[in-house]
C-alpha cells in the first residue's frame, strides 16, 4: 500500500464527520444521465477510490449494483455507514489503485481524485484493464489533475502523485466516444492552505457490440 498516502487518507477519514461531505459530485450525477440503460439487466458500477462513498452510494440509490474500492479502511467504514443511512446495498473492496484487478464487466467505471496515483509507466496497461472490464456500450467517467505551468504546486501534493498533461486521457481511449469533457481550475483548501488545481473530466463511451 505504498502507492497512495495510506496514513494520510486514514487520518482524513477517521472522524465522525464526512471529510468531503455526503453530497455526490456533479460528475457522478452526469454519469448517471449518460449511462445507457438496459431493460433486462441491472447495470453494474465500480467507484475506484470511493473514499467515504458519497458517489458510490448515489449509484446504488439509482439502482446500480455498486462496488466501492478504496485503500483506506476508514473511508470504506464511512461508506458503509452512508449506505445504511440511505438504505442501499454497497459492496466494498480494499485495494491499491496500482494493483487494481477488476472481475467481470461494469456498465460504469468511475474514478475521481484517484487516477493521479497511477504510476506513469503503468498507465497504458491500467487504462486497458478498465476498458477490458467495461461492458459494450458502457462508460468510463474520470477526473484527472493536469499540469498547468501558471499554477504553483499544491502544498499537499505527494511525491507519489503524478499530473497528467492537458488532453492526455483521450489518448488512452482510441475508438471510444467522448460523451462529455470539461477543463477547469478550482480553489481548494484541503491542506489548510488555500491553493488552486487544474483538472479535466471526461466521460468516454465504449462502442456497443454488434
Amino acid at each position: 500500500m505504498n502507492a497512495v498516502n495510506y496514513e494520510q487518507l486514514q487520518q482524513m477519514y477517521a472522524g465522525d464527520e464526512y471529510y468531503w461531505g455526503k453530497e455526490p459530485n456533479d460528475l457522478a450525477r452526469r454519469s448517471l444521465e449518460l449511462l445507457p440503460r438496459s431493460a433486462s439487466d441491472r447495470p453494474r458500477a465500480v467507484d475506484i477510490g470511493a473514499g467515504e462513498g458519497r458517489d458510490a452510494v448515489l449509484f446504488a440509490e439509482d439502482g446500480l449494483g455498486t462496488l466501492a474500492i478504496d485503500i483506506a479502511p476508514n473511508g470504506l467504514q464511512k461508506a458503509t455507514r452512508l449506505a445504511r443511512e440511505k438504505e442501499v446495498d454497497l459492496r466494498l473492496d480494499l485495494g491499491d489503485v496500482n494493483t487494481l484487478t477488476l472481475s467481470g464487466t461494469f456498465d460504469l467505471i468511475y474514478s475521481i481524485g484517484t487516477i493521479q496515483y497511477v504510476e506513469p509507466a503503468n498507465r497504458r496497461t491500467w487504462f486497458d484493464h478498465l476498458q477490458e472490464h467495461t461492458a459494450p456500450g458502457g462508460i468510463n467517467s474520470l477526473f484527472a489533475f493536469v499540469d498547468d505551468p501558471e499554477l504553483t504546486p499544491a502544498p499537499d501534493w505527494g511525491t507519489n502523485e503524478y499530473l497528467y498533461d492537458p488532453g492526455d486521457l483521450p489518448k488512452y481511449y482510441a475508438g471510444w466516444g467522448i460523451l462529455y469533457s470539461r477543463s477547469f481550475i478550482f480553489d481548494d483548501d484541503s491542506s489548510g492552505a488555500p491553493h488552486k488545481h487544474a483538472a479535466e473530466e471526461y466521460i468516454f463511451g465504449k462502442p456497443p457490440a454488434y
